[in-house]
């Protein structure tokens, strides 16, 4: 074997043999190492990993941004420490945390001390800190605030520009990702306080490159398309870098020039972005801005049913109280004499008093009638009534967009098919354009 081999080897062997020996000896020695080398197992190469680090690193200095920041519930703080190329997980026990006199921010800049901790289980390392101490604002907080101010300056924020929230839309338009929370919360919410509302979703980017563009320009197309009562542009939580988009310059822009009031509805409710400002109305979450946008349908009916019942007993107490002044005016001896003449108005009270009632009843049918029939008008404005009735919403696949005019439309195109029960995908092979 080659590893048997000693100086006096290589002196006595050319240099040619020696690569024409090695050549055909080198699965020999790989094989010896395989054999040889210590194997580990996952658990004592980590353990390893973690004798390194935290003996290495037991006690460190680490400068950087504030991102990912949660305090649980339980007193600790999470969050990550990041600069323009790399990032680290951070927590801080809630027994340490009692001594600040701040909360950190996303995007604040911090000096914070500690030592590299690994949990062996999940194969992670990240900084226990001990102490922490502000620095500074953060590039993108610097950026936000320089924003918002320009902004506020050119009166973008201004109560003025505020458009009133409709109080029962028919359509309502929203940006946002098709895949996140947000959407099934906002479906969800919207469609169970009023089910009789049309719901049109333009799908687009909520963070990373090209999604501020993207949202102002579904904003802008929902207004070219204007068939559109109210709009709600947002998405889920995250970090300030996720949510970076709504604190951009063309998405403030197309909210401001919407003639469409705007729900803004991003992150949760500790999260402010520059959209919010702009906003006709900001909702603290997508779920709320569901609850914001309609009202509920069951709330509504009851409103009226309550007003109707209030309109009876105040007419019934009118009716009460005249029938008690003419008892009291029929009692009188200044008219006892003229009793006849009492009569006659007494008279004349009952069958005005009848035909008010009967007034009374007809009114307050033709009412119930009415809402009776709203609410089997939105019932059926409901998008499966509509379905279930026959009639089918054509889209197409390229682009998911509803097909209203057959100019729309071009042969080879291919489209989605919705029924009240599945779907179906089929080619357009002729159109007809109907002048």
């Amino acid at each position: 074997m080659v590893i048997s081999l000693t100086m006096n080897f290589f002196y006595r062997y050319p240099e040619d043999e020696l690569k024409l020996l090695f050549k055909y000896s080198d699965h020999h020695f790989n094989s010896f190492v395989m054999e040889t080398e210590k194997t580990y197992t996952v658990s004592e190469i980590t353990r390893q990993i973690k004798l390194v680090l935290e003996g290495t690193f037991e006690s460190v200095l680490i400068q950087g941004e504030v991102s990912n920041f949660t305090r649980h519930s339980s007193g600790h703080f999470y969050f990550s420490l990041k600069d323009e190329l790399a990032q680290i997980n951070a927590v801080m026990w809630r027994g340490k945390t009692h001594g600040l006199n701040f909360i950190p921010q996303n995007g604040m800049k911090i000096l914070a001390s500690g030592k590299i901790i690994v949990f062996e289980k999940g194969g992670r390392y990240q900084v226990d800190i001990d102490m922490i101490q502000p620095l500074g604002v953060g590039d993108l907080q610097i950026a936000f605030e320089k924003l918002k101010a320009e902004l506020k300056e050119e009166g973008l924020f201004d109560s003025i520009h505020k458009k009133p929230i409709p109080v029962f839309p028919e359509k309502i338009g929203i940006v946002t990702s098709p895949t996140g929370a947000a959407i099934r919360d906002l479906k969800s919410v919207i469609q169970r306080r009023f089910p009789g509302v049309k719901i049109i979703i333009r799908p687009a980017l909520v963070q990373g490159e090209g999604a501020a563009e993207d949202i102002a320009s579904a904003i802008d197309e929902f207004n070219e398309y204007g068939e559109i009562d109210v709009l709600i542009v947002g998405r889920g939580g995250g970090s300030l870098e996720d949510l970076w988009a709504f604190n951009e310059e063309p998405v403030a822009r197309a909210i401001f020039r919407s003639g469409i009031p705007v729900i803004s509805a991003v992150g949760h409710e500790i999260d402010y972005t520059i959209a919010d400002f702009v906003a006709d109305v900001r909702a603290p979450t997508p779920s709320a801005a569901g609850e914001i946008v309609v009202q509920n349908a069951e709330d509504v009916f009851e409103a009226v049913k309550s007003k109707v019942k209030n309109i009876y007993a105040s007419i019934l107490n009118s009716i009460l109280y005249l029938n008690e002044k003419i008892r009291y005016i029929e009692s009188s001896r200044a008219f006892y004499s003229p009793l006849e003449r009492l009569n006659n108005y007494k008279l004349r009270i009952d069958t005005l008093n009848l035909s008010l009632d009967k007034v009374y009843q007809e009114r307050i049918g033709r009412n119930l009638d009415y809402v009776e029939q709203l609410m089997k008008r939105l019932e059926s404005l409901a998008p499966e009534a509509v379905l279930k009735r026959g009639y089918s919403i054509v889209y197409k696949e390229a682009d998911g967009r509803i097909v209203k005019n057959s100019s729309q439309l071009k042969n080879g195109d291919l489209t989605i098919i919705e029924f009240y029960r599945g779907k179906a995908v089929g080619r357009i092979e002729k159109v007809t354009n109907k002048q």
